[in-house]
């Protein structure tokens, strides 16, 4: 759920779409970021954790040179928290919620090894 959602004009400018306080969003990914998108300060492009969110596209961060989307803060945002749903399951019953069965792995590939030279 969005906790902060106030941007300042030079940084809002670079964004197509922005949260809204109080709305929940999915996290799409998780990545390390810079603390601000024009650093001058000493210690401000520093990493601090990034996310981008599956309900909000946003064109790439001018200033990297992969092409990373823009994304935000992760503490503009705060976990949904889901445990009073589950506390309240008939007859005390555990409920499990969102779980599903996990995948096996992709079996590992054989990698040529390079000809040696006699």
């Amino acid at each position: 759920m969005c906790v902060d959602d106030r941007f300042p004009g030079p940084l809002a400018k670079h964004y197509t779409n922005l949260p809204v306080k109080g709305t929940i969003y999915t996290v799409r990914a998780v990545f390390v970021a810079r603390a601000v998108m024009h650093p001058s300060a000493a210690g401000a492009a520093d990493g601090e954790i990034g996310i981008l969110l599956k309900e909000l596209k946003n064109p790439p961060d001018p200033r990297n040179k992969y092409g990373q989307e823009l994304g935000f803060k992760s503490d503009r945002f705060r976990p949904l928290d889901t445990r009073e749903e589950s506390e309240h399951a008939e007859d005390g019953e555990l409920v499990t919620i969102g779980v599903s069965k996990p995948q096996p792995p992709e079996p590992l590939k054989t990698m040529p090894w390079p000809p040696t030279e006699s």
